[in-house]
């Protein structure tokens, strides 16, 4: 945990709660093992897509659909919805699960590889929201930038990594120092990129938000 577990117990104490279906759901996939974003977390998504009002957003990484659906509930009604996974079971679960709330005809679920589906993506999305594998985050970002309208905002969860990224990479298991290198190597693109202005936060297991905001902006 990065930040002291009685400031995290007292903010998830003012939670309120979601639609029962979404409820229903966050219960079901976190009994079947299925991560989900934390609450702080899902509070502060919730904000933002509510300041951004999106026309299209895009999701990297969809579990069981859950956080696709929580934006749904914040988003202006035409909103449109693109989210990407590769795991087969989470797949059929996240069908079932914007069938079940109604919003099949709003969300379009694109099978496979993040990488390769998001190559063969055309046209802008003014909101993205990237929560899948992390050691791969430093790869999506080109596509992710081609595909960002200027002004858009671009959300990463679990940035920092249980606190790990801030280690050297020797305090961290052997296994887990690809996903460390490649976590820094991504922090420092996004804070340093002429295109973005960007705020990491210790929020959850860490948030970067970052903003499309063009190098003319950046020159003033």
């Amino acid at each position: 945990m990065i930040t002291a577990e009685r400031v995290v117990t007292y903010i998830r104490s003012l939670e309120t709660e979601e639609c029962p279906m979404l409820e229903e759901i966050e219960r079901e996939a976190l009994e079947e093992g299925v991560p989900i974003i934390r609450k702080e977390t899902q509070s502060f998504l919730k904000t933002l897509i509510s300041l951004q009002r999106p026309e299209k957003v895009l999701e990297i990484g969809t579990g069981a659909g859950f956080s696709a659906l929580l934006m749904c509930e914040y988003a202006p009604e035409d909103c449109r919805f693109v989210t990407i996974e590769n795991y087969e079971k989470r797949i059929l679960a996240a069908r079932e699960n914007f069938r079940r709330a109604g919003r099949e005809q709003q969300i379009t679920l694109m099978e496979g590889d993040a990488l390769e589906v998001l190559k063969r993506l055309e046209g802008k999305f003014d909101f993205v929201f990237m929560d899948a594998a992390k050691a791969q985050y430093i790869h999506y970002l080109p596509e992710v930038l081609r595909l960002l309208e200027e002004g858009g905002v671009l959300v990463s969860d679990n940035v920092l990594q249980g606190g790990d990224v801030f280690e050297s990479r020797f305090a961290v298991e052997r296994r887990d120092r690809t996903i460390h290198a490649r976590m820094r190597e991504y922090l420092y693109e996004i804070k340093h990129n002429g295109e973005l202005v960007t705020s990491i936060l210790p929020l959850g297991d860490g948030v970067a938000v970052s903003v499309k905001a063009g190098t003319a902006d950046r020159s003033v």
